[in-house]
């Protein structure tokens, strides 16, 4: 899997020069398929159409080192709204981390961080792991514990999707081996 490099020095700098958050969540799955097969699944782009509930589309803008700048389109909200937003993701297979960041437009975060972790579990499952911290924009009438609900309920949704697309994509490629 030679498309992975490890993530530059400047990336993990710039991760851990956060300028304070004020809010902190940590989510974490169970996915019964290998972490590197969860790693690679949840890392392939063109995929994430189909194994996140939310978005509608995905374009990637640039990569560089084992970094990559990509802009995301959701389905319609409630309202009938569509977000659009531009974020980075640094990718570390080796480690089995990512570190994500939303880029523009930021709102309604002032700053928002989000860390994955893919941790080998007993009997070649993998829990998969989300720590976002964030800040809310002061321009908004939300307080840190409202962001905090929101992004909880939004990654357990998730999250569930994504163990059930990853474990059908293990299930049909250990199919497809033993053939």
């Amino acid at each position: 899997m030679g498309r992975w490099r490890r993530v530059p020095s400047w990336a993990i700098e710039r991760w851990s020069r956060s300028s304070g958050v004020a809010g902190h969540t940590d989510n974490s799955i169970v996915i019964d398929a290998p972490p590197e097969f969860v790693f690679d699944v949840t890392n392939d782009f063109d995929r994430w159409t189909k194994m996140f509930d939310e978005y509608a589309k995905v374009e990637v803008l640039e990569r560089a080192g084992g970094c990559v700048r990509f802009r995301l389109t959701t389905k319609p909200d409630e309202e009938g709204e569509v977000h659009v937003w531009t974020s980075r993701r640094c990718m570390d297979r080796e480690g089995l981390v990512i570190n994500a960041e939303r880029l523009e437009p930021l709102v309604p975060w002032a700053e928002m961080k989000i860390r994955w972790d893919y941790l080998p579990e007993g009997g070649g499952a993998t829990r998969m792991r989300w720590v976002q911290d964030f800040r809310i924009a002061e321009s908004l009438p939300y307080t840190d514990q409202q962001g905090e609900d929101f992004i909880n309920g939004n990654s357990r949704g998730e999250m569930e999707s994504i163990k059930r697309y990853v474990e059908k994509a293990w299930s049909e490629s250990r199919s497809a081996t033993s053939r």
